[in-house]
């Protein structure tokens, strides 16, 4: 495989302190050694990254996910190396793995390309994006209604497209022998506002439990996880405890989760995939009867991992919509040369299928405004009104 780790080895290399918590990561592309980056490290993308007694018994945990399929090569690629220009792209740390990825891929073909990928949260993200700071913004959930409007005050008109799936990931340490399956209405009395400084302890969450400090790792405000795991969960959009350690970085989270045994945190589907040795997946029993279901490609793609599968998405602007490396760029992420390699461990994500690939490159193509999400994200949804 020509991919190396999305989130480190040779194209991501930690700048930051992580007593900031703020990672600068520069994706540097170029050959396949490890450790060193392309011969034009300057052109290639950079990031800037600010239960014992269950009812129930989970399925085996999953096995990282591998190739569905091995990647096309573009039938345009001469004309791709004789593009040049420069996308800047932010936003969302869950969409960030795809994105750098088809950056990654991107640029062996079109080497003149210049393409920064940030993470700054979908939040952030958006900020910058309807500022007209950036060409093309990450999500991990749909714009909402007072991201569109501010959109609309600086005149910026964008360009939906769901590009994966998700099933956003409860986690805890591999350490941890007691959480193997928690309920949504244990979730809820772990995550609400009032649990603030009451519940802090494993056998508060269910009697079974040991007397173990719990210690909570989520994903900061201006994360669109944020957004969607407080709706799904506690059942309004960032209504939240505060007492826990929080940031749009989900690298920050998998290492505080995976070095506290009496750890809980959340994040994306495929920093789970891409450290496997170092978390343990908990189940979620969505309706408290006993039935314990595990992310995985299958579940997620299939819906029966709720509430917490979701799409992912990216947004174009339409004025870089206009250039060709911007062009091309899109139709590259959304094609056959690209999504075989979304469901690696690499990437970690679920691709979409073939239908509707096609139903959303036709709808850049015809340069489709906006959203159809009018009210911004919503638990357990489908992508079907794309393919209308």
């Amino acid at each position: 495989m020509m991919l190396r780790n999305v989130r480190g080895g040779k194209w991501a290399i930690l700048l930051g302190a992580l007593v900031s918590l703020i990672a600068l990561v520069a994706v540097a592309c170029g050959g396949d050694d490890d450790d060193e980056g392309g011969e034009t490290p300057a052109a290639g993308p950079t990031a800037t990254q600010p239960s014992g007694g269950q009812a129930g018994s989970p399925t085996a945990q999953p096995t990282p996910t591998v190739a569905a399929g091995k990647p096309v090569p573009p039938a345009n690629k001469d004309e791709l190396a004789k593009l040049k220009g420069e996308i800047i792209i932010d936003g969302s740390s869950t969409v960030y793995p795809v994105t750098a990825a088809a950056a990654e891929e991107f640029r062996k073909y079109a080497k003149d390309v210049r393409i920064s990928v940030g993470i700054s949260g979908t939040g952030g993200g958006f900020k910058k994006f309807c500022n007209g700071e950036t060409d093309i913004q990450d999500a991990s959930r749909p714009i909402d209604p007072k991201e569109v409007e501010a959109c609309k005050a600086k005149g910026i008109e964008y360009i939906e497209l769901p590009v994966a799936y998700d099933g956003l990931s409860v986690v805890v340490s591999p350490k941890n022998t007691w959480a193997q399956c928690l309920t949504v209405a244990e979730l809820k009395k772990i995550w609400e506002p009032d649990a603030q400084g009451k519940i802090t302890n494993w056998k508060q969450v269910r009697d079974s439990f040991p007397d173990r400090p719990l210690k909570l790792y989520g994903a900061g405000a201006d994360s669109g996880t944020f957004d969607y795991f407080t709706e799904a969960i506690v059942g309004k959009a960032k209504s939240s405890r505060g007492d826990y350690q929080a940031s749009e970085d989900d690298n920050i989270l998998v290492q505080g989760v995976s070095g506290d045994e009496n750890s809980l945190g959340y994040f994306g589907y495929a920093y789970y995939v891409e450290n496997p040795g170092k978390l343990k997946l908990v189940a979620i029993d969505e309706k408290g009867d006993g039935n314990c279901v595990l992310p995985s490609e299958e579940t997620i793609r299939t819906g029966k991992y709720q509430p917490l599968s979701r799409p992912i998405f990216i947004y174009v602007r339409k004025e870089a919509a206009e250039r060709p490396e911007v062009q091309a760029f899109v139709k590259f992420y959304l094609s056959k040369s690209f999504t075989p390699i979304i469901p690696t461990k690499e990437v970690g994500y679920v691709p979409l299928t073939d239908e509707l690939y096609a139903a959303i490159t036709k709808r850049f193509e015809s340069k489709t405004l906006g959203t159809l999400f009018p009210k911004g994200a919503e638990v357990g949804a489908t992508l079907d009104r794309y393919l209308k």
